[in-house]
């Protein structure tokens, strides 16, 4: 650390594990602290941002769409090429109401409950699949659940839900460990390869995206031609949508709904690896697994980061912001404030109420957390049948990003 307030940008220190020390710290002493943004991992130097801590203030900012704007600058820490923007702004989630409203209504038509709630059995029977595959003897001591378990189930199961054929699966996870782990050198892809003396290229630049969107048309062609009973045949068939609107949800879908459940996944695995009490809880029915999902999100929310722009001057905890200025909410931490969250480091897998950010907060809540709980409830509710003791191996392996709580290799003993 350098100085009194605590570098907390720095995607190398992801790497190695969440930095609660620093975000304790900042919570404590500097709830709305001035980060600088060096250049890092080939990536260049920003004008810096305040990093927001405490529970209650992530909460104000998310809810607060007229203060703190999605659209001005979108979502992320690193400020998009100005050409870029216009595009980036396309996104429902780089939008501001009301035009956010409109888009999201438009998608909620496709991601209904009862759509959602009949994929259960299919999601059953895929998560004992898998379990039982990764952990039957074959004569290696560990096995990697990441490689085995949780990329193929979030993976088909998003696909199921949005209607994409079985021989273009692959693509989705191409195009997600492209997007996402874009500051990691063992992730990052051609995508963005720096050009010959140049910067990265942004992996949600219009150039960066043009395989993705390209896919999407034909896509949206071929369910208007045949359609099903799937999000993409519904998104296709809307004629309130837009091509380009089309293009942009099918990325957020693709990328968001994908690594939601791709990242929370081996994140509770870990966490009730690392606490074999409450794994027995859970394990004997003693603990509820829907409760204890949510649980496990506080722990390791998917999501680190989320950027928003002041719309104008304001006052934050105190700390007066500027129009024009970054602000970006950390999760993480906003999970672990003992303000809120008694013993905020136990694995406590019921506990109610449990109001942890990890789906976001306010009009940019997300819209697939439905979906999401049930993958990660019914994938519990097989592991505790699938694997009577579960112990790691070695500490995870973690993604280097400052934005995805990712794990990228979770290896575990076979029982």
């Amino acid at each position: 650390m350098s100085g009194a307030v605590p570098d907390v940008f720095d995607p190398r220190l992801y790497g190695h594990g969440v930095p609660h020390d620093r975000y304790r710290a900042l919570r404590d002493r500097h709830p709305v602290a001035r980060q600088a943004e060096p250049a890092v991992l080939g990536w260049p130097e920003g004008p810096g941002f305040w990093a927001v801590t405490r529970h209650a203030d992530v909460v104000r900012v998310l809810k607060d769409a007229e203060t703190y704007s999605s659209f001005l600058g979108a979502t992320q820490i690193r400020d998009p090429d100005p050409a870029d923007l216009p595009f980036i702004r396309g996104m429902m989630l780089n939008q501001d109401p009301p035009s956010h409203g409109r888009l999201r209504r438009l998608v909620s038509r496709a991601f209904t409950p009862r759509r959602v709630e009949a994929f259960e059995s299919a999601v059953r029977e895929r998560a004992a699949s898998l379990l039982a595959k990764a952990l039957e003897p074959d004569g290696a001591d560990t096995v990697d659940l990441v490689g085995t378990v949780t990329d193929d189930y979030a993976l088909l199961n998003l696909a199921d839900l949005l209607g994409v054929p079985e021989s273009d699966r692959g693509l989705m996870l191409h195009w997600t460990r492209r997007v996402i782990g874009y500051q990691d050198p063992d992730e990052a892809v051609e995508a963005t390869a720096a050009t010959e003396g140049g910067p990265p290229v942004n992996p949600r630049s219009p150039s960066a995206l043009a395989d993705m969107f390209a896919y999407a048309d034909d896509l949206s062609a071929h369910k208007r031609a045949h359609p099903a009973d799937d999000i993409m045949t519904t998104l296709a068939t809307d004629p309130d949508l837009t091509p380009p609107e089309r293009q942009m949800f099918f990325f957020l879908l693709t990328v968001a709904g994908n690594d939601t459940v791709r990242s929370a996944a081996p994140g509770g695995v870990a966490l009730l690896a690392g606490d074999p009490s409450a794994y027995e809880r859970l394990r004997s029915g003693r603990a509820a697994t829907a409760t204890a999902v949510d649980e496990l999100l506080r722990r390791h929310p998917p999501v680190l980061t989320f950027r928003r722009t002041a719309a104008r001057d304001t006052t934050l905890a105190g700390t007066r912001i500027a129009k024009g200025d970054k602000v970006v909410v950390f999760h993480a931490s906003a999970n672990h404030d003992e303000r809120v969250f008694p013993d905020p480091f136990r694995l406590d897998l019921d506990r109610s109420p449990n109001p942890h950010v990890s789906f976001g907060d306010g009009p940019h809540v997300c819209l697939g957390a439905h979906f999401a709980r049930l993958q990660l409830r019914v994938l519990h509710e097989e592991l505790v049948r699938a694997a009577p003791e579960l112990r790691l191996a070695e500490p995870p392996r973690r993604l280097v990003s400052n934005f995805i709580n990712g794990i990228k290799e979770l290896r575990v003993v076979r029982s």
